[in-house]
């Protein structure tokens, strides 16, 4: 699945054009990880307002400093995929931190999708079902169209349904988490 990004802005005359048309330039479907892919959309930085496109800086952090922000669409293929005999951690890993840098650090090795980032967060299930895990087992069944509105709280996206569930993400920086 791929994600369309149309990115508008003003050009020299102050007339308003479509800068880019088509996939972000870090859009990455998962090998190691059948049916995952992390598709950041774009990146709001207070020190960056020259128009560039912050996604195309290849390895950059996605998580979001305080006053910035991050905007992101992914899709988690169902949990059986990583409970399959042919996944392979040690492939997936690196790739996982390939797709979200700086956000796949801040998950726990001990407890597989737990993590915590000092961010607010606006999720929307775009599509599919999926599982919102926070602390001592709490467990929220979500829906298409359904939202939360994540506080800087320890939490993992879980899909123990037969079909991928795909998110969208707004990360606000937040400071310490």
């Amino acid at each position: 699945m791929s994600f369309r990004r149309v990115v508008t802005a003003k050009n020299a005359a102050g007339k308003s054009v479509v800068v880019s048309d088509g996939t972000s330039p870090r859009e990455m479907a998962l090998k190691h990880t059948p049916g995952f892919v992390s598709a950041p959309i774009w990146m709001a930085k207070p020190s960056l307002a020259d128009g560039k496109d912050p996604m195309s800086i290849p390895d950059s952090s996605l998580l979001p400093g305080p006053g910035g922000s991050t905007f992101l669409v992914v899709t988690f293929p169902p949990d059986r995929v990583m409970m399959s005999p042919e996944f392979n951690p040690a492939l997936a890993g690196p790739e996982h931190a390939a797709a979200a840098p700086g956000i796949a650090e801040t998950f726990e090795m001990d407890n597989p999708g737990m993590h915590t980032t000092p961010t607010v967060d606006y999720v929307c299930v775009i599509d599919g079902e999926i599982v919102l895990e926070l602390d001592d087992g709490v467990t929220v069944q979500l829906k298409q169209g359904d939202t939360v509105v994540q506080q800087g709280a320890r939490h993992a996206w879980r899909n123990p349904g037969d079909k991928p569930a795909t998110l969208a993400f707004i990360l606000l920086g937040a400071g310490a988490a």
